[in-house]
């Protein structure tokens, strides 16, 4: 097959979940023989179009800012990256058997079907999550009909769905536009377990305990939907009756208000906030030193922070909550409990007296290796080019 994928920003010179499931399952394509080109801004040093990693990555815009002042996504980058994708796209889209396009944002998509409307070359997308009313009225307030309506028509156009997540595609279906839940796919995101595995530990000459790692761990953006500040007050409970540490790993619009929540803690001493670490092995090594892993987040497209930490052979302790896939990455190799302070205490109370989940992390992680992973999309895009339906009385990729 000749697959295009179309994302605005390539890993690995911008990181983030979206674009490096693009490169993996991309890498392994090439590796298997297929051509596959990545279309995207300029990001990389060298020229407009190059080779990278057995892939073609094709510069369609220059490089731009991803986020405004308030920590929100750029309406107009992706407004521009879409308009400036769709003239070259559209003379080049014949050179390929399938089109496969990142949901969010959403006008990309928009573009890769007008580029293939008149052609008959299949576009599969890849749905990270659903955002419905609720959300898009908390993320943008007077902004957000044009959200919901941009949502709605991504969702409505002929496309070959995929999600990430059963939960995803759940919300996709119900949005009554777009695709029967029966037609989309879940293939979930991905881990490389043998990278996790061999993670160089981190370097702790710094540390005032001398320890190797943190007995608690946390990891990802810093955003109010992740409840970190329900994680803090949960282990300032059961801190000091473990003599327990709590790291945690990333950025984001919450940073300041969490730094002076941890400070005002009674065990203020035993948090330390990180920040971003630059290196993703920073991140894994964290993980493999770490004893627990907890995330009180209620708002997960799919939890791939949770299937990292299980590879590391971490304990998971994760928010069972309606509007996160999580619970579906843990299943019964951690522990899923309410995303409250009190159910969190007494979760990290019996984690760090050493209660076990009865599937092992390490085992239940296999199931996301990329390599697997990358198998299962390539018979959904192979299936596109095809032009097979899918089995309306077949259910699709449960990951429980």
């Amino acid at each position: 097959m000749d697959v295009a994928f179309v994302t605005n920003v390539v890993y690995p010179f911008v990181t983030g979940g979206a674009q490096k499931r693009v490169h993996e399952i991309g890498t392994r394509l090439a590796d298997r023989g297929h051509d596959v080109t990545i279309y995207g801004r300029h990001y990389w040093d060298g020229p407009a179009e190059m080779a990278h990693e057995g892939m073609t990555l094709r510069a369609v815009a220059d490089a731009a800012d991803l986020y405004e002042e308030e920590g929100r996504r750029s309406i107009t980058e992706a407004i521009d990256f879409s308009v400036r994708l769709l003239p070259p796209f559209a003379r080049q889209v014949d050179d390929h058997d399938v089109v496969v396009a990142s949901v969010f944002p959403y006008f990309p998509v928009l573009s890769s079907r007008l580029a293939t409307l008149l052609r008959d070359v299949p576009l599969v997308t890849v749905w990270h999550e659903v955002w419905g009313a609720d959300y898009w009225d908390d993320y943008l307030g007077r902004l957000a009909l044009g959200g919901k309506v941009v949502e709605r028509l991504t969702a409505a156009v002929p496309q070959h769905p995929i999600a990430v997540s059963g939960v995803t595609a759940d919300k996709l279906a119900r949005m009554g536009m777009g695709p029967r839940r029966a037609d989309i796919e879940v293939v979930p995101n991905g881990i490389d377990v043998d990278q996790i595995r061999s993670a160089p530990l981190p370097d702790t000459s710094h540390r005032r305990d001398g320890e190797p790692g943190f007995d608690v761990l946390f990891a990802g953006r810093l955003i109010a939907d992740k409840r970190v500040d329900v994680l803090l007050d949960a282990f300032d409970r059961v801190a000091e009756a473990h003599d327990a540490t709590l790291g945690i790993v990333g950025e984001g619009p919450e940073l300041d208000h969490l730094r002076e929540r941890a400070a005002g803690l009674s065990n203020a001493d035993r948090v330390t906030l990180l920040g971003f670490l630059d290196e993703y092995e920073d991140v894994l090594g964290q993980m493999r030193a770490a004893r627990v892993f907890a995330s009180a987040s209620t708002r997960e497209g799919f939890g791939i922070s949770c299937a990292e930490a299980m590879a590391a052979d971490c304990t998971v302790v994760a928010a069972d909550h309606p509007d996160s896939a999580a619970s579906e990455v843990v299943g019964d190799g951690g522990f899923l409990v309410d995303p409250t302070v009190e159910a969190f205490a007494r979760a990290l109370d019996d984690a760090l007296s050493g209660a076990r989940p009865p599937t092992p992390p390490t085992t239940r992680a296999e199931r996301f290796d990329w390599d697997a992973v990358a198998t299962r999309a390539e018979e959904r895009y192979r299936r596109a080019v095809d032009g097979e339906v899918d089995d309306p009385d077949v259910e699709t990729g449960a990951t429980n």
